[in-house]
């Protein structure tokens, strides 16, 4: 009989918790809007249209973090966006409100000890490493 290794603890009970770095987060966020740039061109122009772009980060927000718990820049980066409480997912709704937070700019500079910017304590989720 094999033993099994033990899950680690959420977030918010790990008292060594390391959330993941200002410098993947950023370098995250640079490659998802760029991708959003791209994909709104396919409807819209980004430089005439400014909505366009931002729309499609809210949208690619929702769908990735609620259903994988990365984006594509974090995948490249190699960070997750994951519920503070229990470590999974956090879910479409959740997802889509911090994406329309996170378009704000405002609620992540406002950072606690953590690492988790406004945008991340109002829906519970915080950014870890992979």
């Amino acid at each position: 009989m094999t033993a099994q290794p033990h899950p680690a603890p959420p977030p918010a009970a790990d008292p060594e918790f390391t959330p993941a770095d200002l410098n993947r987060r950023f370098g995250a966020l640079v490659i998802d809007w760029i991708l959003c740039l791209l994909a709104s061109g396919l409807f819209a122009s980004p430089t005439r249209d400014a909505w366009a772009p931002v729309v499609v980060l809210i949208v690619a927000y929702g769908f990735f973090l609620g259903l994988f718990a990365q984006t594509p820049g974090m995948y490249l980066t190699r960070i997750r966006c994951v519920d503070w409480t229990d470590g999974g997912r956090i879910g479409l709704l959740r997802a889509l409100l911090r994406g329309v937070l996170l378009a704000l700019v405002v609620p992540a500079l406002l950072m606690d000890h953590h690492r988790r910017g406004l945008h991340d304590r109002l829906t519970g989720s915080v950014t870890t490493p992979t």
